[in-house]
């Protein structure tokens, strides 16, 4: 039921959490374009806005410049330095932060190696790192804790990591005593995710699927600003759609998407072509590169369309460090095409970013995102 007394207090954090929302999202604009945007009446904007320009949190930037009568607009800008969030995403071996503003303006980023083999000593050293960082960064709002695996983001609990060799570690339990920024575990290829928005234009009820090529292979299919992780957490995980008749995966099947086109993945199968060949030495042999990468491409388009038909995304980004590979991409188009209806494909919208998108800095994002949804009016009774 409602607590006494505490429901205007709610009502004026949650009014206050959507004006930064907004501001975040519009860099600059006024008062009013905050009122008409958020249905909030001219006096309650003005009230959370005096309030954060009080905390020096928000700065005018001076009248918008008009030409009809009466009284002007006087801009208004977020100061994003006030508020920060971290991202540390943890890999097999290795660990890589970030640290961003308000505006996710990256303003710290390392990467560094350690052994990642035993759960307690690893989580013992994030403490560490995670404790100066937010003696560094006392804006800090908090800190996303992002690892490969089954994570349940909502206890902070590690259920299986098959790249990292974990199973059943209680993350969040290992910050309990932590003097650092409050942290948040989650799956890191769901956090990165919500970067994809960044590929198209999306309408609030537009639906994206992300797909992440690396050491592993993972997806997550997000809806506007939340991502669906499902009834045990691996939602999204395309990594093991069977998609040929293969080698060995991870998880014990054959044929998995991850075991045909992750990095290690294709690393095998650039050696198995030309002892010593990478990708990093792809101009030492490009057509044997080219007849991997146009496999590659047609496996992807195997999963591709199965995506296609079951969610039925508006829009699919695939992060994959062979994006910059016509033939990968051809490929991929033209399997998905094959495979899947054809008014489904052509009403998916497909995205083969050239730069890759960075997880610690979805993690950060994911921090401030959650720092933004709207608190509950009630509580258990």
């Amino acid at each position: 039921m409602k607590e006494a007394g505490k429901g205007p207090a709610v009502l004026r954090l949650n009014n206050e959490k959507r004006v930064l929302r907004y501001l975040r999202q519009q860099r600059v604009t006024t008062r009013q374009d905050i009122s008409l945007a958020l249905a909030l009446s001219k006096n309650t904007v003005s009230l959370i806005i005096d309030d954060l320009m009080a905390q020096d949190q928000v700065y005018a930037l001076g009248p918008v410049s008009v030409t009809a009568a009466g009284r002007p607009k006087i801009e208004i800008s977020l100061r994003p330095e006030k508020r920060k969030a971290a991202g540390i995403m943890v890999e097999h071996q290795q660990v890589h932060l970030m640290v961003c503003d308000y505006f996710s303006t990256v303003l710290e980023e390392k990467s560094w190696q350690t052994d990642t083999v035993e759960p307690p000593r690893l989580l013992a050293e994030l403490a560490t790192a995670c404790e100066a960082l937010t003696q560094r960064h006392p804006e800090l709002m908090g800190i996303g804790l992002g690892f490969p695996g089954i994570v349940d983001p909502q206890k902070g609990y590690l259920h299986l990591s098959s790249h990292l060799g974990w199973r059943d570690v209680d993350i969040q339990a290992a910050f309990a005593e932590c003097r650092c920024a409050p942290v948040k575990v989650m799956n890191y290829v769901k956090a990165a995710a919500l970067l994809s928005r960044q590929m198209a234009d999306f309408s609030v009820g537009d639906s994206c699927f992300y797909l992440r090529v690396g050491e592993g292979t993972g997806g997550a299919l997000l809806r506007g600003s939340e991502i669906f992780t499902g009834s045990s957490w691996t939602a999204g995980e395309a990594g093991h759609l069977t998609v040929a008749d293969g080698p060995l995966c991870r998880c014990g099947q054959r044929g998995c998407l991850e075991a045909l086109i992750s990095i290690p993945a294709i690393h095998r199968q650039l050696a198995a072509r030309q002892a010593g060949l990478r990708w990093q030495t792809r101009a030492q042999a490009p057509e044997l590169v080219e007849e991997v990468m146009a496999q590659a491409g047609w496996h992807l388009g195997k999963a591709l369309s199965q995506i296609m038909l079951l969610l039925n995304p508006a829009t699919i980004v695939i992060d994959s460090p062979w994006n910059l590979s016509a033939a990968f991409r051809a490929q991929a188009l033209d399997n998905a095409r094959q495979h899947a209806l054809g008014f489904t494909f052509h009403h998916t919208q497909i995205h083969f970013p050239a730069d890759p998108l960075a997880p610690p800095l979805g993690l950060a994002l994911a921090v401030i995102e959650q720092s933004e949804q709207a608190s509950l009016l009630t509580s258990p009774s």
